[in-house]
């Protein structure tokens, strides 16, 4: 029987699921400090016991994105606020290769913010 995070990962359609399980992949290869739970309805990460992200799919606008909750300290070009005070989003097409480069560089970033 599949619990939350991999009902949530496999109940998508393709390319969705594919890019989302390579993110999931991605974030727990980078540090043994990664953990990730089920939280809020989405696939939560957390650093060293401490909130750290998550990866989203909306359903409605297509959109994938990885957000990271101390992005207000973060200063890539790629990462947006959209208003919000605290987060910091990066967004990925799942129809385009993932720019990894940056997601290493944002990855290593928001670690530094936990050390």
């Amino acid at each position: 029987m599949l619990n939350h995070l991999d009902n949530y990962f496999f109940s998508l359609e393709e390319p969705y699921r594919s890019c989302l399980l390579f993110l999931r992949h991605y974030i727990l290869e980078h540090s043994k400090e990664l953990s990730e739970q089920w939280k809020f309805n989405t696939p939560f990460y957390y650093y060293k016991g401490k909130w750290f992200g998550y990866i989203s799919y909306h359903k409605k606008t297509k959109k994938i994105y990885i957000a990271f909750i101390l992005g207000y300290k973060m200063k890539h070009k790629k990462l947006v606020s959209e208003g919000r005070k605290q987060i910091k989003v990066f967004y990925i097409d799942p129809e385009k290769d993932i720019d990894v480069k940056s997601l290493k560089a944002m990855l290593n970033e928001a670690c530094k913010f936990y050390n």
